[in-house]
């Protein structure tokens, strides 16, 4: 069990049988009274938020979760498969569970998997991936203002605004962070 006092960013636990886990925190000491800290939570599963305040001495439940290392292998209908790199295990992910992160993978990927009672239940993508443009409007010879972006569409389906004069072909480092062009990337 945790104390208040373990409550920190990042932090999971278990609430009505729900994973969550801490987004903010703010330990609160008023002139009267017992300290308390006020604390913002996010599900893991739905991605909804609550907020909750507990008196110091309150116990919470650490979450039943694991992070592992997996590679992205291929997608099969609405499921997508993804391997475990020490194991080799195969875990199948369900196409509602991948919010923002389909656009950033190809097969290969490497990827942080979440799992909570032994079932995936988040994704994250590596910071930076490469991606070709599949799509976008012709780019003009020395056209290199860099406060204006057109559109252009990767090869997952991912829409970036770059700037214009990238072209179809090109391979882009992508920040799946903010979901903005980087740089080109020299191959």
């Amino acid at each position: 069990m945790y104390d208040t006092s373990d409550i920190k960013k990042g932090l999971k636990v278990v609430f009505d049988g729900a994973p969550y886990t801490v987004v903010e925190f703010q330990f609160v000491k008023p002139g009267k009274g017992q300290a308390f800290t006020r604390t913002k939570f996010k599900n893991l599963v739905t991605g909804s938020t609550l907020e909750r305040t507990f008196k110091s001495g309150e116990k919470l439940a650490p979450a039943d979760t694991e992070e592992r290392d997996m590679q992205f292998l291929y997608r099969e209908g609405d499921q997508w498969v993804f391997m475990d790199v020490s194991t080799y295990d195969q875990v199948l992910v369900q196409d509602e569970q991948m919010d923002d992160t389909r656009g950033y993978l190809v097969d290969g990927t490497q990827v942080t998997v979440l799992f909570y009672l032994q079932r995936p239940i988040q994704i994250t993508p590596p910071t930076f991936v490469e991606l070709a443009v599949t799509h976008t409007e012709p780019g003009f010879k020395g056209d290199t203002s860099s406060s204006i972006t057109k559109p252009a569409t990767m090869e997952t389906g991912l829409e970036v605004g770059v700037p214009p004069f990238i072209n179809i072909g090109e391979v882009l480092k992508i920040d799946t962070r903010t979901g903005e062009y980087v740089e080109r990337v020299k191959k």
